[in-house]
């Protein structure tokens, strides 16, 4: 199982160059993968910092050579496939093969929505969803696509050069479990983000039971031949890390292929403190 950082990309007055930071420490401490949230506004504070998560791992792309580096998750809903699988792409050949990409419906919470007038309707967004996770599923491949739908169109076009990863960039789905659309949705991806709650300000573990019960409904490899990805986790650790590690196998036998350990916008010294422990192995 790899152990991924999820570390807020805005709050309070988080600076970017901490962000950069911390990614280049990431690796330098084992972890195997840095994904950012992706906000327009930060759901902290009032008027918080706030930073483009691809740009971000633009700049600790080119300061890494090992680690991965994505985003859980982005909302495709208020994104424009193609252009987010341009950045997705241009992040591919930056980090010479080492983007994923996690999309989902997004945060019912988020400012971003509202402030900017985007569709906040939940029947629109999961159709929104749905729909261009085909469409950007297609691009990230490279191939030549076309596509009709609702809410998006493409005319036989590709997106070049195509990726450095084959046969396409990884992407995954988040959501809660709770959604069964989720776990359909991820089916026709490479990897999921698993929330068990759909109330986002409670958190509950999932247990390795439920892990195992999820590896057993999704697909047993993704597009690459490789595991179909199970990224489980997104909170902090737990003071009692022989508890912890003990957790964290039990997930690894039940199937879990990704840990993802939740780094919250704080004093810069008590992230970089969090990032440099490395992870639980």
């Amino acid at each position: 199982m790899r152990h991924g950082l999820e570390i807020s990309c805005g709050g309070a007055s988080l600076a970017v160059s901490t962000l950069v930071e911390l990614g280049e420490l990431a690796e330098h401490a084992g972890w195997d993968g840095v994904f950012l949230e992706d906000y327009l506004i930060h759901y902290d504070g009032d008027d918080p910092s706030t930073y483009d998560p691809w740009l971000v791992l633009a700049a600790i792309a080119g300061r890494t050579s090992r680690v991965r580096l994505g985003t859980t998750v982005t909302a495709l809903p208020r994104r424009r496939p193609a252009k987010l699988a341009r950045e997705v792409l241009t992040l591919d050949h930056l980090s010479a093969g080492r983007a994923i990409v996690a999309v989902g419906v997004g945060d019912p919470g988020d400012r971003g929505l509202t402030a900017f007038g985007e569709q906040t309707e939940p029947a629109v967004r999961a159709a929104m969803l749905d729909e261009g996770l085909d469409l950007l599923t297609g691009l990230l491949s490279g191939e030549r696509i076309s596509h009709q739908g609702t809410h998006y169109r493409a005319d036989q076009v590709a997106l070049r050069p195509p990726p450095v990863q084959s046969p396409r960039v990884p992407v995954w789905v988040g959501g809660s479990t709770q959604a069964g659309a989720v776990r359909r949705r991820a089916a026709r991806a490479d990897g999921i983000v698993p929330y068990k709650l759909t109330d986002t300000a409670g958190w509950s573990d999932f247990t390795p039971d439920e892990v195992h019960e999820l590896v057993d409904a999704l697909p047993p490899t993704r597009a690459d031949g490789q595991p179909f990805d199970v990224a489980v986790g997104g909170r902090r650790r737990r003071a009692d890390e022989r508890a912890e590690r003990a957790y964290l196998g039990e997930l690894a036998a039940a199937g879990a292929t990704w840990w993802l350990e939740f780094v919250p916008a704080d004093d810069p010294a008590a992230m970089r403190a969090a990032v440099a422990g490395g992870p639980l192995r």
